[in-house]
């Protein structure tokens, strides 16, 4: 009873405030029931207030949503209870959930969702589709569900009504929304949800996400942007049993203190501490750029010129590829910046010839030994200048990047995938030096790596530009 007392009361740090207008939550309470789901009170509040519309025109006021809590809080239930009631109340409605990939979306959804929904009440109103890369559930009325791969052109072509993201801390860039809110806007009634657990420093867009929703709390927005998060604050202990009651909603609910007290015995601490305390980690690597320091660095106004070195680099599976350049922007500062980010590599050797031909660079350097060292004759066949570093420039290379961030001699333009490889880069020795690890890594660095390339590019070839040999005189 102790527990159940003390688990109603666990209130949400930050959150968006109820209002009198209407709300659905009462509605999707109801749908959840049909599938055998009882929302505890957190998942409650949450729809109540997300679901809010506006009595005049009947049309939801909040679009972007947002939900932060430890894990096994609920999330998949409260999704679940949520797509459902959106497809069975609103006809040929166009819904779509995805994960961290298309296969933790797939397995979730295949082993998760679709069994409730076959042991609900609601069975006889759709249609189960296995077919991979096609799954689906099918209304009756029209509606669809569907599941989507985190990538930029995943959603092209298809207006969405409803869009669930879970885990979304593993998001490193910001693709998934630029692929999926412009299908959105010639919809009546769209929205947005991203539910996640706390992220490490790479999960820069979910940081957003939190600043942004924080600050919207701050100013009593109350249309447009909603944001809960459940979470254990800096100063809270995280060894004490009262702050697991005070910030996970599902404690006395559907788990128990003793399953998180033996969770925090067998656990490393920061590990408990995300999971359990929704608190922010510094990721699995230590940066070798520090991040405070990378973050002071930036001018989203920055121009690199017309004086430019390009640069290459694959991810080690080749599943990404970037294109960087570097210029000289004022004295004695170099500026940075990623040019393109996509997945796969087959883009790579027709987008540098285009940026050659159009910007005449130096060169185009590619590390010799990196998973990019595969385009260099293709590259010069077309006429490109390639330099290539081995080891030694290797670690020269990341050397004078980190010199340039730390002594003030690089700007940025801020660029989310770019800061989000810096923040999870590992690094590997390379004698008494070091460089940066693609495969140590907790994200794909490519980018950084790239901007990295680009700049020892321009560094090396200026310091022998300006090389002056001294003339010999006869007297």
């Amino acid at each position: 009873m102790f527990l159940s007392v003390l688990a109603r009361s666990c209130r949400p740090r930050w959150a968006t405030e109820r209002t009198s207008r209407p709300s659905h939550g009462g509605e999707v309470a109801a749908v959840a029931k049909m599938l055998g789901i009882v929302l505890m009170p957190w998942q409650r509040h949450v729809l109540d207030v997300a679901l809010e519309f506006d009595p005049a025109s009947g049309l939801l006021v909040y679009r972007d949503v947002t939900v932060t809590v430890p894990r096994q809080a609920g999330k998949t239930t409260m999704i679940l209870a949520l797509m459902t009631w959106r497809a069975l109340t609103m006809a040929d409605q166009r819904i779509v959930f995805t994960a961290q990939t298309a296969q933790d979306a797939r397995e979730k959804w295949r082993d998760e969702h679709v069994p409730i929904l076959q042991k609900s009440s609601v069975a006889d109103a759709f249609d189960i589709r296995y077919a991979n890369g096609s799954e689906s559930v099918r209304w009756k009325n029209g509606s669809l569900q569907t599941i989507v791969a985190t990538t930029e052109a995943s959603g092209h072509g298809k207006s969405l009504d409803l869009v669930c993201v879970d885990e979304f801390w593993a998001q490193q860039d910001t693709r998934l929304e630029q692929g999926l809110k412009p299908t959105m806007i010639t919809r009546e009634q769209p929205q947005f949800w991203f539910f996640s657990t706390a992220g490490t420093a790479a999960s820069v867009p979910l940081r957003a996400k939190v600043d942004r929703g924080r600050e919207a709390v701050r100013q009593s927005v109350d249309k447009g942007v909603a944001y809960f998060e459940w979470s254990a604050s800096s100063d809270d202990d995280p060894t004490d049993e009262q702050t697991w009651l005070g910030c996970h909603p599902a404690i006395g609910h559907t788990i128990n203190a003793d399953a998180v007290r033996s969770e925090f015995v067998s656990m490393p601490l920061n590990d408990f501490e995300r999971a359990f305390l929704n608190r922010w980690t510094t990721g699995v690597t230590a940066t070798p750029i520090p991040l405070a320091v990378w973050n002071r660095r930036v001018d989203e106004n920055v121009v690199l010129g017309d004086d430019l070195v390009f640069a290459v680099d694959f991810a080690p599976d080749k599943s990404f590829a970037s294109v960087c350049g570097a210029g000289v922007v004022g004295g004695d500062r170099w500026g940075v910046e990623l040019l393109d980010r996509r997945a796969g590599t087959e883009w790579v050797i027709s987008r540098v010839i285009g940026l050659w031909d159009r910007w005449s660079p130096r060169c185009v350097v590619v590390d010799s030994a990196g998973p990019a060292a595969s385009i260099i004759a293709d590259l010069e066949k077309a006429g490109v200048r390639v330099e290539t570093t081995n080891s030694r420039q290797m670690a020269e290379a990341c050397g004078r990047m980190f010199d340039a961030v730390v002594n003030d001699r690089l700007v940025h333009r801020g660029q989310p995938e770019l800061t989000a490889a810096v923040a999870g880069a590992g690094r590997r020795k390379l004698g008494d030096a070091w460089a940066f690890s693609r495969s140590n890594s907790s994200v794909d660095i490519c980018a950084l790596v790239g901007v990295t390339l680009a700049l020892w590019g321009l560094a090396t070839l200026e310091v022998e530009a300006v090389e002056v040999v001294a003339p010999v005189f006869a007297y």
